[in-house]
């Protein structure tokens, strides 16, 4: 009912923007061919036997997409996550930021793989198209792009002379200045483009209501330069080249920054499980004195009344420098074929400051009993340092004929870092570890002068190498056949290094508590008894645990290769110019890789196997004069679709988290995509787009829900019983044990048990999608007036393969509108826009759980070697959100010198 009565409210809206009439001359509203290169070729889309949604800049500036968020809404199956740059595609996608694997659909930027979505968000001025192609694309693009690939391409130099300034204000004090140059050179032959922006925000969509705090959400202080040249050698040989560095000097904004809703009251136990140190809502359990917190609520969340509201003490910064984007490509046109090399490269340095925790108290200190003073609050630092290659050679006919074809060879090598620490840094006695913890340095731990709790690094080197070839066939005018084949090889080679150091935790000193202790508890360093060597190492591990002397962290060594033949066949049909009907098979891949950093350390079992896909696919894209319709059919077979999970040993005291990717043995992912336009009368355009996703796993039987271990929500489906699991603690053998689960005896648990999720959504896959944009243009005496609106609306979905009401993101919808002034010379154009008019909180995937498990330890100091009681505690399930922006609004101002 809110759907329909949302849906009739921006009906009324789309009528009143096209109410007053006007005598039609043709405007920006049009349907017009759109060239793309999906297929390495230059194409009308309406030909190319690919689902493909595509996006021109003067699209862009008509509809009002200004970011990959905003092309979710018109894509069919796109799913992004701005604050995580995890992307996915009919259900298919990235749901981890751990480098050792791979996203699933690949961006390529100008011919270039990268790891990143970033760049799909640059603004028109610097994009003349994005081309979206849904699923596997697993002859041309092959490299990760199990889903699909995102292609973008740039705007280029020209040959006449342009330039355009383009200034825009909003609110929360948001400001954008760009411009771009382009023309010849004083070199013949040689043309160039100068494209520059500067984009900050000062005031944030998250209130913090924390006295001196800064406000988060969108704070940003961004640059983009970007110098490109375009060579025309002689008639046979032409080249391009494009250097672009980017710089974040960002507060709380930008990739890695908020992006949450956590309505939950905050945990108020000592230490949580699998923590080494106190929480800071223990302040607020009423055991503790000395209690330090600035925030006007006191212990309330202010996020359970309000979403944008939020009570911090550890500032964000979002900082990326020393980066620099390369790309070229050189062509050399033969009589009947053309060679082209395409080579390119980048590097970067991205450095994330923030709470590890993004719904803890904003206690900053508080005292034990017996005297021991705590500073909880905790500074988690997340890096990345990235530096890839790679080079692309292909050879493609051009001569009239039946019979085309493409081939080529590919090798891409990657060294990256990605460092995390988590600073207790008003905690000094963390500096000096107890030398007993250290027994492989002789009782000796090295220093810790920077106050890490915990230290992880990931180093690694990746390449990866394909031979690929595709021909089409003409078996008549109007009938094609297609063949493609690829031959991937992937290997990862690199080590992670570790440290962990426990302060104020009665598991760090057995028989002794920190109430006990008082002043004198020292800092224990539980490296080496956390990370044992095993007699045999786990899969992919190529060389167990080592100890430095010098540093105290454990290392371990990875090593892994992957391989697939993949590759597509089909048929395309067009008896007619404006008919285009495709079958077609294709088999995408996406290798293996490793579960290590970023939120773990130096797990037990790290390894995870590739993913292979297998797609059947039917399309028809159909012009009936002044309406379009492109609408394609698929049904995926999904195997090996790697899932991060985190599950905590529960059987209490000193403990690791097991996180692995779990690889999902069989799902499906099938449904139905319709992409329309339609122009009624001339200066009236409606784009409507519909898709229909079902998503689900059909065999995976065993693993453990992070957020309720037992098995106990309703919707849960258990292998086995708790009363089995109580039975079999008498056999002598403890292997045959159910994992305990202190934490949900309270509850009637008692033991961890694993869950058959036949039937559960994939992640991040909302069964339905509607987006609708109606826009018109009053042609006046000296100048035109465009409006346009548009609405977009989603079904739920869930963040997890355990789809429970705690993993759930609710439907929601959005409404835009701006409306555009531009005179007949076409020297400027004004635009007036807002972004979520109803000021709606919507969902950017699906919700992610956490059970608030932990100790309550002694409400009294007491002697050393005194019974003390420690009681483990559950404090329900909090759910986090990724949500939206707020409503935004504001104008922009287009000039153009010539």
């Amino acid at each position: 009912m809110e759907f329909r009565h949302r849906l009739l409210a921006t009906s009324a809206v789309l009528a009143a923007v096209i109410a007053t009439s006007a005598h039609a001359q043709g405007g920006p509203n049009v349907i017009e061919e759109l060239v793309v290169t999906a297929e390495r070729r230059e194409q009308s889309l309406q030909d190319v036997p690919v689902a493909i949604s595509a996006f021109t800049s003067e699209g862009r500036d008509l509809i009002g997409i200004t970011s990959v968020q905003d092309m979710t809404n018109f894509t069919p199956g796109l799913q992004y996550s701005s604050q995580l740059d995890r992307v996915s595609l009919r259900g298919v996608g990235r749901t981890t930021n751990v480098h050792a694997a791979d996203p699933s659909v690949s961006v390529y930027s100008d011919g270039i793989y990268t790891t990143s979505t970033v760049e799909a968000g640059k603004t028109p001025l610097f994009l003349d198209r994005t081309e979206i192609l849904r699923g596997p694309q697993a002859t041309l693009y092959g490299r990760n792009a199990i889903a699909g690939a995102i292609n973008l391409i740039s705007r280029r130099p020209t040959e006449e002379w342009y330039a355009e300034a383009r200034a825009t204000y909003a609110n929360y004090n948001r400001h954008l200045i760009e411009g771009a140059v382009s023309g010849p050179t004083a070199i013949p032959g040689v043309l160039f483009r100068l494209t520059a922006n500067w984009e900050k925000q000062t005031k944030g969509w998250y209130d913090n209501i924390v006295p001196g705090m800064p406000d988060e959400g969108n704070v940003i202080d961004t640059n983009i330069v970007e110098g490109q040249l375009r060579f025309d050698f002689n008639d046979n040989f032409e080249g391009w080249a494009k250097l672009t560095t980017i710089v974040w000097r960002n507060g709380g904004g930008g990739p890695g920054s908020r992006g949450t809703w956590t309505p939950a009251p905050y945990s108020t136990f000592q230490v949580a499980n699998a923590a080494t140190t106190n929480d800071p809502g223990y302040g607020c359990s009423g055991r503790t004195t000395n209690v330090l917190n600035r925030s006007p609520l006191g212990c309330t969340n202010p996020q359970l009344d309000d979403p944008r509201k939020i009570a911090s003490t550890v500032p964000f910064q979002v900082k990326l420098d020393d980066t620099l984007i390369f790309a070229s490509e050189w062509t050399w046109h033969a009589s009947n074929f053309d060679v082209k090399y395409t080579t390119g490269g980048a590097r970067y340095h991205y450095n994330l400051n923030r709470p590890p925790n993004d719904n803890v108290a904003p206690v900053e200190r508080f005292t034990l009993p017996g005297g021991l003073t705590i500073f909880p609050q905790q500074l988690y630092n997340y890096q990345e340092r990235e530096e890839w290659w790679s080079h692309e050679l292909t050879l493609s006919s051009t001569h009239d004929g039946p019979l085309q074809w493409l081939a080529g060879v590919y090798y891409w090598n990657e060294h990256y870092e990605q460092p995390t620490s988590t600073y207790l840094f008003q905690q000094s006695q963390i500096a000096n570890p107890t030398g007993s913890s250290c027994p492989r340095f002789g009782n000796v731990c090295p220093p810790n002068p920077l106050l890490q709790r915990t230290y992880d690094e990931p180093r690694f080197h990746i390449q990866s190498k394909a031979v690929y070839g595709q021909v089409d066939y003409a078996i008549t005018d109007t009938l094609k056949f297609t063949a493609g084949v690829r031959y991937s090889e992937d290997t990862k080679k690199g080590s992670e290094e570790a440290r962990v150091i426990c302060f104020a935790f009665f598991a760090c000193t057995p028989g002794f508590y920190p109430e006990q202790l008082s002043i004198f508890t020292p800092a224990v360093d539980i490296t080496q008894s956390l990370f044992i060597p095993r007699a045999t190492p786990p899969q992919g591990v190529s060389s167990d645990f080592t100890f430095d002397p010098a540093t105290g962290r454990a290392r371990r060594e990875y090593d892994g290769k992957w391989d697939q033949v993949t590759g597509s066949a089909g048929f395309q049909w067009e008896p007619d110019s404006d008919t285009n009907a495709y079958l077609r098979y294709s088999k995408g891949y996406k290798p293996g890789g490793f579960r290590i950093g970023v939120d773990t350390a130096l797990t037990a079992n790290p390894y995870t196997d590739k993913e292979t896909l297998d797609d059947i696919e039917v399309g028809v894209k159909k012009t009936f004069g002044n309406f379009q319709a492109n609408v394609a059919f698929f049904n995926y077979w999904y195997k090996n679709a790697q899932i991060p999970l985190t599950v905590v040993d529960t059987s209490g005291g000193l403990v690791q988290a097991n996180s692995v990717f779990y690889n999902v043995p069989k799902a499906v992912s099938r449904g139905v995509e319709i992409e329309t336009i339609w122009q009624p009368i001339n200066n009236l355009q409606i784009l409507a787009n519909y898709s229909y996703l079902d998503s689900h796993i059909t065999s995976a039987r065993g693993p453990v829900d992070p957020a309720d271990p037992a098995a106990l929500d309703p919707d849960a489906n258990p292998i086995g019983s708790l009363a089995d699991c109580a039975a079999r603690q008498a056999n002598a053998n403890p292997a045959d044990n159910c994992a305990a689960d202190l934490f949900s005896l309270l509850q009637g648990g008692g033991f961890q048990l694993g869950q058959d999720l036949k039937g559960q959504k994939l992640p991040n896959a909302p069964k339905h999608k509607i987006a609708v944009n109606v826009n018109y243009t009053w042609e006046l005496d000296a100048a035109s007036i465009t409006g346009s609106v548009s609405y977009s609306w989603r079904a739920a979905q869930y963040g997890s393969i355990f789809n429970r009401s705690y993993t759930r993101s609710p439907s929601w919808d959005q409404v835009d509108a701006r409306i555009s002034y531009k005179p007949n010379n076409d020297k400027y154009t004004v635009i007036l826009f807002v972004k979520n008019l109803l000021d709606d909180v919507g969902y950017e995937g699906g919700a992610t759980a956490s059970r608030r498990e932990g100790y309550v330890g002694p409400a009294t100091a007491s002697a050393p070697g005194t019974p003390v009681t420690v009681i483990p505690v559950s404090q329900g399930i909090s759910t986090t959100y990724p949500i939206t922006p707020p409503r935004t609004y504001g104008i922009e101002l287009q000039y153009r010198f010539f």
